[in-house]
């Protein structure tokens, strides 16, 4: 890349893109952060993704009112949830299996519905204007200028991570997450702490895709997650199952996507295919090296991860 080129990006628009295209992929992480934390192993992100995208955009179009939309794609994405939750914690089915089984549904489901909304510009989501801060000269533009969904994510992520470290209800789920037998022991209901950890993930996961729908690329394209879903899982990973890692590993996925669209638009004559797949390769690499070595040991997962809990009274 020549200086002429790194001269033509502007530092506040890129930092502005950045924190656009990480929100669905926080929104979504931290849900599955939550499920993962209860001991649930949920591989269904990207079709609740998917499924929060149609709905979101569906109830957009109808009601033209994109705050109801959102509730409608968060609702949407938690009712598949509840099916995976009726496989997994119900009817004892195997966790990945179905999370995959999930993916594969929702990628349909969605395509089934948006037949007739192709084409179809959603209603506008505003931005909000923060008094002072919005004027700034540059963080005015770059961090200060962004919709309420940019903000929502971020105090979401703060809420997790109290809810986790300070309340009881966190330290439960965080128990029946380590140990469900001793957590089964003590008297706590292990599957409705697990089925209200899925119906979280699969609402957050939701309202990341409606994120992407309605906000980021503004129409109803079947398939348009293009992955998201998978990153998010790879992000939580990275992220160690800590909520404040979360932030960082999806601002860090989000630049790389980012990037990939400012290198192509400023003319770098690198192949598009090599761009396209980068985010995917930097999630293998990531997968790889928090896998091994040092970095396993260093993991904090949960101990009863992906384990099925068979009641024994």
């Amino acid at each position: 890349m020549t200086g002429a080129e790194l001269s033509s990006i502007a530092l506040a628009p890129l930092i502005a893109a950045l924190m656009i295209a990480a929100t669905p992929i926080m929104l979504a992480a931290i849900g599955e952060l939550v499920v993962e934390k209860s001991g649930v192993l949920n591989l269904g992100v990207e079709g609740m993704m998917i499924t929060g995208a149609v709905c979101g955009f569906v109830f957009a179009v109808q009601t033209s009112n994109p705050y109801l939309a959102m509730l409608g794609a968060a609702a949407g994405a938690a009712v598949l949830a509840l099916v995976f939750a009726l496989l997994t914690q119900v009817l004892m089915a195997n966790q990945v299996a179905s999370g995959l089984a999930l993916t594969l549904f929702g990628l349909g489901l969605s395509a089934l519905i948006g037949q007739g909304y192709v084409g179809i510009q959603p209603p506008r989501t505003p931005k909000l204007d923060i008094p002072v801060l919005s004027d700034l000269p540059f963080l005015g533009r770059a961090v200060f200028s962004h919709d309420y969904m940019v903000y929502l994510s971020l105090a979401l992520v703060g809420a997790v991570w109290y809810f986790l470290k300070y309340t009881r209800a966190g330290l439960i789920l965080r128990a029946v997450g380590e140990n469900h037998d001793a957590a089964h022991a003590l008297g706590y209901r292990v599957r409705r702490v697990r089925i209200l950890a899925i119906a979280f993930g699969g609402a957050c996961a939701g309202l990341g895709g409606a994120y992407l729908s309605l906000i980021r690329v503004p129409q109803w394209t079947e398939g348009m997650t293009a992955g998201a879903g998978w990153i998010a899982l790879a992000l939580v990973v990275f992220a160690s199952w800590r909520p404040w890692r979360v932030v960082l590993g999806a601002y860090l996925f989000g630049g790389i996507l980012v990037l990939q669209l400012t290198l192509q638009v400023v003319g770098v004559r690198i192949p598009v295919e090599y761009l396209a797949m980068s985010p995917y390769l930097i999630t293998i690499l990531v997968l790889v090296i928090m896998s091994s070595g040092r970095a396993r040991a260093s993991l904090a997962a949960p101990g009863s991860l992906n384990r099925p809990f068979f009641a024994s009274g």
